[in-house]
């Protein structure tokens, strides 16, 4: 489990346009790397579009924002689309960074178990070093949780 303090684990993944995204591409910047479950659902769409209303202001604090889920580069770049998201998607098929990040893992939904997206935020600093978790996502008001 990452906590406060401890060194991002570096991570290399394709965005919705197929181009090759690494954490070193953020040094310099704050980095809101937030993992949601799935495209076009309603928890993640809240959680997106609030991080697109806010996103202004998130580059004028310096921060980058970018999202990791499973879904595919074409799932992505239609949900960039279609809700006119702003930053970068990062799609994980075979979960490699979801698992570096701890964000693959038991959930409970419905009464039924299974394996899947933990929904979650990191904040990482400029020098790569983790400055929030935040592991109890309000979808609805997430950039407050972020930057206040």
């Amino acid at each position: 489990m990452l906590n406060k303090g401890d060194t991002a684990p570096d991570f290399t993944g394709k965005d919705q346009d197929g181009n090759e995204i690494k954490l070193a591409d953020f040094k310099g910047s704050k980095l809101v790397l937030y993992f949601y479950p799935k495209d076009n659902t309603p928890g993640c769409t809240a959680e997106a579009c609030d991080l697109r209303d806010n996103y202004e202001r998130f580059l004028s604090l310096g921060y980058k924002v970018v999202g990791v889920s499973k879904d595919s580069e074409k799932s992505h770049k239609g949900f960039i689309e279609k809700h006119k998201l702003p930053f970068t998607l990062i799609s994980d098929i075979n979960g490699d960074i979801l698992n570096s990040y701890g964000a693959w893992g038991r959930k409970r939904f419905m009464g039924k178990e299974y394996d899947g997206i933990i929904r979650k935020t990191f904040i990482i600093d400029e020098n790569g070093i983790i400055s929030n978790v935040i592991e109890k996502v309000d979808t609805k008001n997430h950039s407050k949780q972020i930057i206040g």
